[in-house]
């Protein structure tokens, strides 16, 4: 059944119409889907469209379960590539807005990290602490809700979902519809390696090198740059992302190790001058999932250790930013973690903040709505311009989740290592073929996590060098505009790389014996806006468009005249392997909104200023010419 928390939502934003209009049914399962030409309806629900997307918000759920399974999914585009990916968040409170959040960050995120796929996030509006057995049934209806879309959607985990789940999702829907497996199906299980973590720590390394470069402008005219081994790092959040970067940050470069001088989680925070015992702390995490207020009462609370009486523990997590240190990463799920005032209730205002230097962020908190975007840029302009302190967007640093899940389908799974269809959903016959080719599967994760952790050193120092030297060389732009300036870039060289027949749809054709009436009748059943007309050897010899035959009906014209009196003989085409920007171009200088694609001679599809819009970044194209 729907989720009511879901169903009380939905019933109160989207009009009686919309939902019975947009409603489709499938063996009990129910979807309600929304395009980037449905710009109002995604208004009710949030969602503002602009240049990059969405390309798809759907709302789904399970009719036939007596548990409570749906949620939500936003492909937000496919610039980079198909399909598109990101994690899927279990949480009671997510909403359309939220995922569509989440899914533009890993548009941005994807493009940062050079991968060859679009954004998309999904939600499943429930509890995460559900009983074991529900929660398993939960995530296996979500998955057969998403198996819709695989062609345009790989999940991975996010806040509220694991690996373990993602195993759940393939055995439903298959390997390769899933990332972030354990390493028992070849994956690379990004939770366990900490992937987002090593982003973080590679981006932090990086910054060292290039800081020097800043000093010429005022604001950090008089920094000092630490050693990498006298670098001290606070740590707000410590948990999926925050405990890994302790580690990784210990195991990058042993000679040079910094200084983790504090940690916080939902129960308070510890901080040491000197430095924080980040193994027992990372240990105990590991074990218990939290940290601060169980270490204090277990070994500081009544210990007579001189090293153990210099960290504080105070339950009033938010005041660990409150402490200075080089380094703040922000590894705790919140948008605002910083702001000038107490209007937007951020974990702490800027006039109380301690004084840092660099802000590597290792949790999510892009948002492209404008009033969040321009709250961002009201924090950046405090803390970048009048601090001094760099910030490190978060997806420009904390993509080496998505880079070591992303590998899963870059580094294909073997043809005969691929799960029958007949196994799907079948755990047992599904665990028996893993054990059988258990040595096989375990090479292949290896192996993928080399190759991605490779392309994490890469591609995050390169983002690090694009984003100091950005800012060195606009000294009035703030670190989130250089750092959006960096994807949308990369996104802009991708999509005018596309070609034509990445895009274009079917062209509906009609023999030119027909007449007038058989062609507007195909215009009708096909929802085109144009029908090609063509030879018995499928040479083009003409269109017909909507305007030919208003204009026919206009003039009286028997409806049963041929095509030939009515149709354009005068045909403006294109070629299958033309730009994107071709295509515009031709469009736009000869005023039409359609054209037939011809490869040959032969109609091979037909491309439109609609299907532009629908399937391109067309406004981004547009913008990127002028």
């Amino acid at each position: 059944m729907i989720p009511k928390i879901m169903h009380d939502f939905l019933k109160d934003v989207l009009p009686k119409n919309v939902w019975e209009n947009r409603l489709k049914k499938k063996e009990g399962r129910a979807f309600i889907e929304f395009g980037p030409l449905d710009v109002d309806s995604l208004l009710q629900l949030g969602v503002k469209v602009d240049k990059l997307g969405p390309r798809l918000v759907a709302c789904m759920w399970d009719d036939k379960s007596p548990l409570e399974i749906g949620g939500y999914l936003v492909v937000d585009n496919l610039a980079m590539g198909q399909p598109s990916m990101g994690g899927i968040r279990m949480l009671e409170d997510i909403s359309p807005s939220i995922i569509h959040n989440l899914a533009r960050g890993m548009t941005l995120k994807n493009a940062a990290a050079d991968l060859p796929f679009g954004g998309g996030k999904s939600g499943i509006v429930s509890k995460s602490d559900l009983p074991p057995g529900d929660r398993l049934e939960v995530i296996k209806g979500f998955a057969r809700l998403i198996a819709r879309y695989t062609d345009i959607y790989i999940p991975g985990p996010d806040v509220g979902t694991n690996d373990a789940d993602m195993k759940t999702i393939a055995i439903e829907n298959g390997l390769n519809n899933a990332v972030s497996k354990p390493a028992d199906m070849g994956g690379n299980r990004i939770d366990e390696l900490g992937g987002a973590a090593n982003g973080v720590v590679v981006a932090s390394h990086a910054l060292l090198e290039h800081l020097p470069k800043l000093k010429q402008l005022p604001q950090f005219k008089d920094m000092e740059i630490p050693d990498k081994n006298k670098m001290d790092v606070l740590i707000q959040g410590f948990g999926a992302v925050g405990a890994h970067v302790a580690r990784i940050f210990d195991e990058y470069d042993p000679d040079n190790r910094p200084i983790i001088k504090g940690i916080s989680d939902d129960r308070g925070y510890l901080y040491s001058p000197d430095s924080l015992p980040w193994e027992e702390l990372f240990k105990r995490w590991k074990e218990k999932g939290r940290v601060t207020e169980d270490y204090f009462r277990d070994n500081i609370l009544n210990s007579d250790k001189d090293d153990l009486n210099k960290i504080i523990f105070s339950n009033s997590y938010n005041n660990l930013l409150m402490e200075s240190a080089f380094c703040l990463v922000p590894a705790s799920p919140v948008f605002n973690y910083l702001d000038v005032d107490e209007s937007t209730n951020p974990s702490m205002t800027i006039d109380r903040m301690g004084k840092w230097r660099i802000i590597v962020e290792g949790a999510n908190s892009y948002s492209p709505n404008p009033m969040r975007k321009a709250e961002r840029r009201r924090m950046e302009r405090a803390v970048y311009r009048d601090n001094g302190t760099l910030i490190a967007t978060d997806y420009l640093v904390n993509s080496g989740g998505v880079i070591y899940a992303a590998h899963e389908r870059i580094i294909p799974t073997p043809e005969h290592l691929w799960i029958p269809e007949k196994h799907f959903g079948k755990t047992d016959e599904i665990q028996k073929w893993l054990d059988k080719n258990s040595d096989e599967f375990i090479v292949l994760a290896e192996k993928r996590r080399k190759v991605a952790v490779e392309k994490l050193e890469k591609v995050i120092r390169q983002n690090m060098k694009e984003l100091v030297d950005g800012l060195c060389e606009d000294h009035d732009s703030l670190p989130c505009e250089i750092s959006e300036k960096i994807s949308i870039k990369r996104i802009a060289s991708k999509e005018k790389s596309r070609k034509v027949k990445d895009i274009m749809e079917k062209s509906p054709k009609i023999d030119v014996n027909q007449s007038l009436k058989d062609a507007a009748k195909l215009l009708v059943d096909s929802d085109s806006p144009i029908v090609t007309v063509v030879s018995q050897k499928d040479k083009l010899i003409g269109i017909v468009t909507e305007w030919d035959i208003t204009k026919a009906a206009a003039l009286g014209t028997d409806h049963n005249n041929p095509l030939t009196t009515v149709m354009t003989a005068d045909v403006i085409t294109i070629g299958p392997n033309c730009t994107i920007i071709d295509c515009i171009r031709r469009l736009e200088r000869f005023e039409i909104s359609a054209m037939p694609v011809v490869e040959d001679n032969k109609v091979v599809g037909v491309i439109s200023g609609d299907i532009l819009a629908r399937r391109t970044l067309y406004r981004l194209l547009q913008t990127s010419e002028n």
